[in-house]
């Protein structure tokens, strides 16, 4: 009686006066009708949806049919549910427990009517589907698509997931038609992106003829813009993979573009005006060597790079919020392209002359290219910065190019043949010279290292006018770099002839002594190491003088090497024979030289190469023990020839004096043809003229030599104190 009233007490309150008259009866009676109503319509969508996903039978029912039913039941059982209420189901509990459980297997049944609802939801979108297919609505399909992609695939972190119950989705899930669910909306979605693929590959058509020595890239746009962003946007949605068309734009078009001179023909009228058509034409052939002078203009490569983006512009629409078609392109090619544009054009193109320097435009040209490339989106300027650093690196690339040109313009001189001479100075005479230390004086000196006073002579004239005071100077070093590479190199290039040819030997202290002048001479002027730099080159210059005249010496010695007397009586033809022999290579030295070092170095040169000729000559008389009165004469006569001949190796004959063995010499035929008195005479006991050149035991010694052993020859060694 309690629960009776209990119930008829809930009840009131949960329908007001009108309900007074509902009794437990009545309750379970509408819940049976409700369930049998519900299972009948399950029972048909059950039959729609095995014939659909399970069975695959033909059917003639849509899920439109049942969408309304199954709303409309499921709208009267929560109504039914909610006029019982929660108090009043807990009070059917504890009075009934068969109503109870007509009350459960409710809340059961709508929660199947709902899952039924999920799936007839699901089949009338595959159906709007191929409607839309049928009216080529691409972004429709696509919509379609993607609301049932969330129907199927649903998220179950979450209680509910886009409004579908957890358990509602639970039960889904493990149905058999779910998998066949799957299946079709994979086949669907594979569709759409093989009709978008063949759609897009319609309206923008990629073509590529290779030919023996050459290739013809056709890049052909539909001019129905409104069209071609559709299928793009719904093709890029779709999670379409653009490598192949990136891979075609970057090898057959871009790496082009920047590498080769290509022709570009642009016709935006092509197939009766219906479409835009790019064609590109190069050469395929490899050029090695002529690849440096082929390489195209930056600024024709820049005016065809925006050529081709605006023929592919009609494709660049907004996929999302934070991505455009051509943002996505740039993440496949942007580094390969950058790379080349600054390593293939950039650097390239960089000035390589400060008048070129200050002409150039390449910095604002290339910050107005990169603004372009970000305004299409195909870099990020705050990420892709390949640009903006070759910008800020231009003048150490232009100081790295201007001092590589010169370096490669300075080694190139110095491969040159030294022997390809020329006279400078020549009205600098030995006597303008002497009176003026800072006059070169009149030689030969290499034409190649005229050339290379020329170049320094250049890179100081650099007009430094527009130059900014801030900014390094771009040549600074490089006049000390080119000297160093000069006294470094040119002994390693021409190192055979320096060591096997005189004049090479000339010629090249001529050309250190010349630039060692050139040095001098622009003191002023900053030069780097300046005071070191003349030390090495004068350094440098003498040292293989030297030791060309050290060789040259080694030829004499060797030469008079074989001077021996046959005979104590008489002199015979060798010796004659050697002597004629030393003078005449120094004649043919002289033939080289002469007219090749400057008249100081010349005379310097050969009084240095005659002393040790003459001192061994002399050397060679003494060592002879007894000298008879015909030995005597033949080797005055054989000095002669030597006080002949030598003046000659010179401009003036009176340079000679310089040699210091000379008046040894012309006192050693004196005193063949002397008598012992005129000997003593000229000894003069320690004071005449021989003691200049003489000790007294080599008196003493020719004394012995040249007379026989008596009183007056005893009287005569003992004055040669």
């Amino acid at each position: 009686m309690v629960e009776s009233k209990l119930l008829l007490e809930t009840f009131q309150e949960q329908g007001g006066n009108n309900n007074a008259a509902v009794t437990i009866e009545s309750v379970k009676s509408s819940i049976a009708k409700m369930v049998v109503r519900t299972e009948r319509f399950q029972g048909r969508v059950r039959k729609h949806i095995d014939d659909n996903y399970t069975e695959f039978m033909p059917n003639h029912t849509t899920p439109d049919m049942f969408l309304d039913k199954a709303s409309l039941l499921c709208d009267e059982i929560s109504d039914l549910l909610s006029s019982v209420g929660n108090e009043g189901l807990g009070a059917l509990n504890d009075a009934s427990g068969e109503l109870a459980k007509s009350s459960r297997d409710l809340r059961e049944l709508l929660i199947g009517l709902r899952v039924s609802e999920h799936i007839l939801k699901l089949d009338d979108l595959f159906q709007c589907v191929e409607e839309a297919r049928g009216n080529k609505d691409c972004l429709g399909v696509l919509d379609l698509l993607a609301r049932l992609r969330c129907l199927i695939y649903s998220d179950n972190t979450s209680d509910t997931s886009d409004g579908i119950p957890q358990d509602v989705e639970r039960i889904f899930q493990s149905l058999e038609c779910y998998e066949s669910i799957k299946v079709k909306y994979h086949v669907q979605s594979h569709l759409l992106q093989q009709n978008l693929q063949e759609r897009f590959e319609s309206l923008m058509q990629l073509g590529c003829k290779s030919f023996q020595t050459s290739k013809c890239v056709t890049l052909l746009v539909s001019k129905d813009e409104a069209q071609l962003q559709d299928i793009v946007m719904a093709l890029f949605q779709e999670r379409y993979n653009p490598s192949k068309l990136c891979a075609f734009l970057l090898e057959q078009c871009i790496e082009p573009l920047i590498q080769k001179p290509v022709s570009v023909a642009y016709n935006e009228n092509a197939k009766d005006g219906t479409h835009m058509e790019l064609t590109l034409s190069y050469a395929i052939k490899d050029q090695e060597t002529t690849s440096q002078l082929l390489r195209p203009n930056y600024a024709e490569v820049f005016d065809n790079f925006r050529l081709l983006l605006q023929t592919l512009n009609s494709i660049n629409c907004s996929v999302n919020a934070t991505q455009h078609v051509f943002s996505i392109i740039g993440d496949h090619i942007k580094d390969r392209m950058l790379d080349l544009l600054v390593e293939e054009c950039l650097i390239p193109a960089v000035p390589e002359t400060m008048e070129e320097y200050q002409r150039s435009t390449l910095c604002e040209d290339v910050a107005q290219f990169e603004h372009y490339l970000a305004d299409t989106f195909l870099i990020n300027p705050d990420q892709d910065l390949a640009l903006s650093k070759f910008i800020k690196l231009f003048d150490t690339y232009y100081r790295n190019r201007l001092s590589a040109r010169v370096l490669a313009t300075a080694r190139e001189i110095i491969q040159r043949d030294l022997q390809d001479m020329t006279l400078v100075a020549a009205s600098n005479l030995p006597a303008n010279v002497a009176n003026d230390p800072f006059l070169f004086p009149r030689c030969m000196i290499s034409k190649s290292t005229l050339d290379f006073g020329k170049l320094m002579d250049r890179i100081l004239r650099q007009p430094t006018d527009n130059v900014d005071n801030d900014a390094p100077d771009p040549l600074n070093g490089v006049i000390g770099l080119l000297l160093e590479t000069y006294i470094d190199e040119v002994p390693k290039v021409h190192k055979k002839l320096l060591q096997s040819i005189p004049q090479q030997s000339a010629l090249f202290h001529n050309n250190c002594m010349y630039l060692t002048h050139w040095v001098a001479q622009h003191a002023n002027k900053g030069i780097d190491s300046f005071p070191s730099l003349f030390k090495m080159l004068q350094t440098t210059g003498t040292k293989y003088l030297r030791v060309q005249l050290n060789y040259q010496e080694s030829i004499l010695m060797e030469i008079m090497s074989g001077f021996e007397f046959d005979s104590p009586h008489t002199l015979g033809t060798a010796p004659l024979k050697l002597v004629r022999q030393c003078l005449r290579q120094l004649e043919l030295l002289k033939n080289v030289w002469q007219q090749v070092l400057p008249e100081n170095v010349y005379n310097s040169s050969f009084c240095e190469l005659l002393h040790p000729f003459i001192n061994e000559l002399v050397t060679r008389v003494f060592k002879l023990r007894d000298i008879s009165a015909t030995m005597a004469s033949e080797l005055s006569d054989l000095i002669d020839v030597v006080l002949e001949k030598a003046p000659l190796l010179f401009h003036d004959p009176n340079e000679v004096v310089q040699v210091r063995s000379w008046q040894k010499l012309q006192q050693l035929k004196m005193m063949m043809n002397a008598s012992l008195k005129e000997i003593t005479e000229l000894w003069c006991d320690g004071a005449g003229p021989l003691t200049a050149n003489y000790q007294s035991s080599e008196i003493k010694h020719l004394i012995r030599a040249l007379f026989q052993d008596t009183d007056r020859r005893a009287k005569a060694i003992t004055q040669i104190v």
